[in-house]
């Protein structure tokens, strides 16, 4: 937690150090009131006589500390909420930033349930651990010193009593530290789970109310949060052990204290009104060590969410471009497999690609078809590094991949996955997350060349659509359109289609593949389909199988020769004709 206070309130240090003067300095004049009190009975009340002028003075300037210490509290909750705010923001965005620089390993590792929960509850739970901290956490224990040392001035002797209780509590606190972390930890797992259960039902309900599965969900739901439920339970059970704990321990100590000071008081020793602001600092005392005791609490519930930050921001970034050359640039859309192998984690029992040896020229067209699981989009993944190869080299215009800036690469390599995803905002607001600067008509020429233009223009409203959330104001086929217009603004020197028109029909299909081999000459184009007709224009297609090339060549050649692709060609084309 300090690591992280230290790391992200540099930029707010004025109002993280702010705070913290003004709570001392609320504590000082708090302080000075019990001392004030005590003159006004030992030199007020119990004088010769009463002095009523004294009493009335007396009591002005505790009126007075008492307004000075609320405006310093004031003051010290001011700066502590602008501090705790800024915190917040700033490790808020760390983690987001840190996203952004995942690959798709590090995507993989963590849900994204657990990434919403940690940038939304976690972050709150930080927050208010700060501000326990800054306010309770450094006032507590200012008070507690000068509290004890003017309880120690005014009768060392009852003093020692807190030589003996503040161990025991030092104890408790440390025992019930060490059970409930752990508890804590296991909750916000659970809460994970609930999140992402509530996200798989939002995001799917279309296919729940299909299937007819409403009572199913809702005992699934009821049961994850039942766990959340029981989780709690167990942690904060011994939370509340605190509580009963330090009061048993506070009021021990109290009658001791009282039992002491009145036999002092009779014995003589001891004025009434010190032995009021004894009381007045045992009190002080007492509260401090119950606000610490409070504050260790609340830095253990925090804990949990310390480390899932601390998780996320202490990930190992698997593809960096730090050692890569900033001025190379892609000059051409050749790409060269030179005796590549692939597996997805180094735990991996096998690789999913094997001994990969393949050139593309520049300006190809090639078409990759093979069974499921055969590997394929791994394969292409690999160009654009979203996945390191594991042995061998994948080359670029002539250059190994990890040698442009991962930016550089990307922009030259523009891909349209197997999962289209659009994003909340207009058809050209969508589009131009392809090219931020493109002009309206470099927009709609994009459109055109992927055969989304005509749908478009039938809307009340063309470009300026609102897409709504992920697309949902548009079919499949029609999300697909554009998710490629997308792809082509960016006029990359290497576009791949990944299964990217299996909901379109066959006929826009194909003129969206007439678009790239005629309009787009220049580009590299990789297709990947399960539909011949997709890629039989391909210069060269490419099948796999398991993880291997098993053969390349045009659609005659493999016609003639790959029995594989001639069953499926004539499968697909007696369907077709039927």
């Amino acid at each position: 937690m300090f690591r992280l206070l230290l790391k992200y309130t540099k930029d707010g240090w004025w109002a993280a150090l702010l705070g913290p003067v003004f709570t001392i300095l609320e504590v000082v004049f708090d302080a000075l009131i019990p001392l004030v009190m005590s003159d006004i009975i030992n030199n007020g009340i119990y004088a010769m006589g009463g002095d009523l002028d004294y009493i009335v003075t007396g009591g002005i300037k505790i009126v007075v500390l008492a307004v000075v210490a609320a405006v310093m509290g004031a003051l010290s909750g001011l700066f502590s909420s602008i501090s705790s705010t800024r915190f917040v923001y700033n490790l808020r965005m760390a983690l987001f930033e840190k996203i952004q620089t995942f690959d798709f390993q590090n995507i993989e590792k963590f849900p994204v349930s657990t990434i919403v929960m940690r940038l939304t509850t976690d972050m709150r739970m930080l927050r208010m651990a700060y501000v326990s901290i800054v306010r309770t956490l450094i006032r507590a224990p200012f008070n507690l010193a000068i509290s004890a040392y003017f309880v120690y001035r005014l009768n060392n002797k009852i003093a020692a009593i807190f030589a003996l209780i503040i161990p025991v509590l030092g104890g408790g606190l440390i025992f019930l530290y060490a059970k409930a972390h752990p508890k804590f930890r296991e909750m916000m797992l659970k809460f994970d789970a609930l999140d992402e259960n509530l996200e798989q039902n939002i995001d799917g309900i279309r296919v729940v109310k299909t299937f007819v599965r409403e009572d199913y969900e809702n005992e699934k739901f009821e049961k994850t949060s039942a766990e959340v439920m029981n989780s709690q339970r167990k942690a904060e059970r011994i939370v509340i052990l605190d509580r009963p704990f330090f009061e048993l321990v506070m009021y021990t100590c109290m009658i001791a204290v009282a039992w002491m000071g009145g036999r002092d008081i009779i014995g003589g020793t001891m004025l009434t009104g010190d032995f009021m602001a004894y009381l007045q600092y045992v009190r002080a005392i007492m509260f401090a060590l119950l606000m610490i005791s409070s504050v260790f609490m609340q830095i253990v519930m925090a804990q949990a969410s310390i480390d899932r930050t601390n998780e996320v921001l202490d990930e190992v970034i698997h593809i960096t471009d730090e050692d890569a050359d900033p001025s190379l640039k892609v000059e051409n859309g050749e790409i060269e497999f030179k005796n590549v192998c692939f597996k997805y984690s180094e735990d991996a029992d096998r690789n999913v690609l094997n001994d990969i040896n393949l050139k593309i020229e520049s300006g190809e067209v090639i078409g990759i078809l093979g069974p499921t699981g055969s590997s394929k989009t791994s394969l292409v993944q690999l160009i654009g590094r979203l996945y390191e190869a594991t042995e061998g080299e994948v080359l670029v215009s002539g250059h190994n991949v990890r040698e442009y800036k991962l930016k550089t690469l990307r922009d030259a390599v523009s891909m349209v996955l197997q999962k289209n995803t659009l994003f909340s905002g207009s058809i050209e607001e969508n589009m131009k997350w392809g090219n931020p600067e493109a002009s309206h008509e470099e927009v709609v020429e994009a459109c055109k060349n992927a055969q989304a233009d005509d749908f478009i223009m039938r809307f009340p409203d063309g470009y300026e659509h609102d897409l709504g959330q992920g697309g949902t104001n548009v079919s499949g086929g029609q999300k697909q359109r554009l998710c490629i217009a997308r792809a082509l603004l960016k006029k990359p020197k290497i576009i791949i289609l990944d299964d990217s028109t299996s909901a379109v029909d066959t006929d826009t299909d194909h003129r969206i593949q007439l678009a790239l081999k005629e309009k787009l000459s220049g580009m590299t184009t990789i297709i990947i389909a399960q539909r011949v007709s997709s890629i039989k224009e391909a210069n060269r297609i490419i099948i796999m199988n398991e993880g291997k090339i098993e053969d390349i060549g045009n659609h005659e050649e493999l016609l003639e020769r790959n029995e594989v692709y001639r069953d499926l060609y004539e499968t697909q084309m007696k369907g077709a004709m039927e």
